[in-house]
């Protein structure tokens, strides 16, 4: 199956990026002028299912065995988009809409990456973030009687070391924006701070709240504008229109918070409580879109980043002890959900949904890979097993074209 070519040149709101009703971007967003592609990204994919057949497979047969019911792939190699390609259908229903290369997913945790990292990335550059600022300097609500509190760091948080737990069901309690927030803001340490790595959504939350005080902008508008528009990312948004979610893969059958099925909104709990627009979680994007700013990436993040940039937030922290986390990025460890051949110089993310992005700047490469593994609940773990499978897969391909 042939890829299509990216644009050089987008002339219009897309009414995937731009809904008036849904998503208030900033009427400045690139997306209302044309502007150059950063960096064309050239396909280069028409032998795709020949050159990637046993990776392919892995995908196919995960899809049988209902490890999830959609898929949507996006490699990029060597400066070309090398595979492009959807899997399965929407749900395990032979009637349902069958996935293509254009189909959004959820992106689940991977707006850690693709929005709040790189908005706080953007405002290092600008002298408006520093890393080592006391968390309780922007946010005055994060303050306690806790005394450790006040050590917190920007640092900490984008390192998952502020002392934060994991998670808490904050949604079941606080039924709007500023009451999750609140209750963000005052959930307790659980250990002292720098001293462990913990994945934190909470912490994520926490910088939401920072990141948009440091710029005086909401991180949709800011993402939209700074981000997404730059790189012509036309496809990605937070808050989908509601027109559009019949063609988005549903992630859930909330039976228990929310009572319906999730299509077309943020399955993330505590995100859907924030509105839809959160740190940790609530973008949507196709796997093109996402091969879009892994490209960016590789090619030293014109016109959004600097390369010392990227350098300095995807290199893997020396603290705490033992810890894989970059700032925001991960970096692969082991075993690595990224798989056995990405070089210790990659970061990439995973999401809840059944998504991940991992980029390895010594192969030149990026593998996106979106799913709906949480689709009709969340008890389906496989996608551990099949996401670093389809990994080595394709790079034992990518590696026996280059012998």
């Amino acid at each position: 199956m042939p890829c299509l070519p990216l644009s050089v040149f987008f002339t219009a709101p897309c009414t995937i990026c731009y809904n008036p009703d849904s998503t208030p971007f900033d009427k400045r967003s690139s997306l209302t002028r044309a502007v150059p592609h950063p960096a064309t990204l050239p396909a280069a994919c028409d032998d795709q299912d020949g050159r990637f057949a046993t990776a392919f497979a892995v995908l196919d047969g995960a899809i049988t065995a209902r490890a999830f019911p959609a898929a949507s792939i996006a490699v990029t190699h060597q400066g070309k988009l090398v595979a492009l390609r959807a899997f399965g259908r929407f749900t395990y229903d032979s009637a349902s809409l069958p996935a293509t290369p254009d189909t959004l997913f959820d992106l689940a945790s991977v707006t850690k990456v693709i929005a709040s990292t790189t908005m706080a990335m953007i405002l290092y550059q600008r002298g408006l973030l520093d890393l080592e600022m006391a968390v309780i300097s922007i946010v005055g609500e994060f303050a306690g009687e806790d005394p450790r509190r006040d050590e917190v760091t920007l640092r900490m948080l984008l390192a998952h070391s502020s002392g934060l737990p994991a998670y808490e069901k904050l949604f079941l309690n606080a039924h709007a924006r500023k009451e999750l927030l609140g209750a963000a803001y005052a959930t307790p340490l659980f250990q002292d701070p720098a001293s462990h790595a913990e994945y934190s959504d909470i912490g994520f939350i926490v910088l939401g709240t920072a990141l948009e005080r440091l710029a005086d902008e909401s991180l949709d508008r800011f993402g939209q504008r700074e981000i997404f528009g730059p790189l012509g990312m036309t496809h990605t948004t937070f808050k989908p229109s509601p027109e559009l979610r019949p063609s988005i893969p549903p992630t859930a059958y909330d039976q228990i918070f929310r009572h319906r099925i999730i299509q077309g909104e943020v399955h993330d709990e505590n995100a859907s409580v924030l509105g839809g627009v959160a740190a940790h979680a609530g973008i949507f994007a196709t796997a093109r879109d996402v091969a879009t700013f892994a490209h960016a990436m590789l090619q030293g993040g014109h016109p959004i980043l600097r390369p010392e940039t990227i350098a300095l937030f995807t290199k893997r922290e020396a603290s705490p002890a033992g810890t894989s986390r970059a700032l925001g990025w991960d970096t692969p460890s082991a075993p690595s959900q990224s798989g056995r051949y990405f070089s210790a110089d990659s970061y990439g993310h995973l999401g809840y949904t059944g998504t991940s992005l991992w980029i390895d700047p010594q192969r030149d490469l990026s593998i996106t890979l979106l799913t709906n593994r949480t689709w009709p609940d969340n008890k389906n773990q496989a996608i551990r097993q099949i996401r670093p499978r389809f990994h080595d897969a394709l790079i034992e391909a990518l590696s026996k074209n280059e012998s």
